[in-house]
């Protein structure tokens, strides 16, 4: 009755509760089932095997009372037929099979439990086994959605780092206009200063020397 002991915990644990445990339930669901499905298979051998061995033990039992009975009339009738030494030999062999309908009884008893306890073990784990074919397309559809949530998550993220991104870069622009504009203003600044000079130059006459217009004037007598 090893099988007992190494499938006795499947009568008290809940099957269904080991999704709960997995860290993945999409990746495990799929190995829980199969593992399941190959316990049952070695549970319904099993359970085979033990009920048979509680037919025949019943069969034997039943074999064993049918004789009881008939040697319980044999000596009836050997006493009715005035043979008292018949229905003595009739009862002793019937002490003989009492003796070994007791044993006979308490091996089909034990026979019997264990067929009901597998039997009992059998019908669980089928049973768990179909409510969680059940469940797994219902839990696989969650991952799914789970799955896809992520991945939402994840763009989410990334629009917010390129949020940040261009509000950095629209940052950096206006630097870059502001020194464009300070650069233009200051060119246009130079540009007054320069045509202030240019237009002063035009009144900055140089005065003639006494000696200059000497000679001047020598030139304009002599005709040169």
């Amino acid at each position: 009755m090893g099988i007992l002991k190494r499938f006795g915990d499947i009568m008290s644990a809940n099957i269904n509760a080991l999704l709960d445990k997995c860290e993945n339930p999409e990746k495990m669901i799929d190995q829980t089932l199969r593992n399941l499905e190959s316990d049952l298979g070695k549970v319904k051998a099993e359970t085979a095997s033990v009920m048979a061995d509680a037919t025949t033990a019943k069969r034997k039992l039943d074999e064993c009372n049918e004789e009881i009975d008939k040697m319980q009339k044999y000596a009836e009738k050997a006493l009715l037929a005035g043979n008292e030494a018949d229905a003595k030999a009739f009862l002793e062999k019937k002490q003989q099979l009492v003796s070994k309908q007791t044993s006979l009884s308490e091996s089909y008893n034990a026979a019997q439990a264990n067929a009901d306890k597998m039997r009992q073990m059998h019908d669980k784990l089928e049973k768990d086994i179909a409510s969680l074919n059940e469940r797994r397309d219902a839990i696989k559809a969650k991952m799914a959605v789970a799955k896809t949530q992520e991945h939402m998550n994840k763009m989410t993220s990334s629009f917010d780092g390129a949020a940040n991104s261009m509000a950095a870069f629209d940052k950096w622009e206006a630097k870059a206009d502001k020194m464009l504009d300070e650069a233009n203003a200051m060119s246009e600044l130079n540009s007054k200063e320069d045509s202030v000079d240019a237009l002063a130059a035009k009144y900055d006459v140089p005065e003639t020397s006494a000696v200059d217009d000497e000679l001047a004037a020598l030139k304009a007598k002599m005709g040169l």
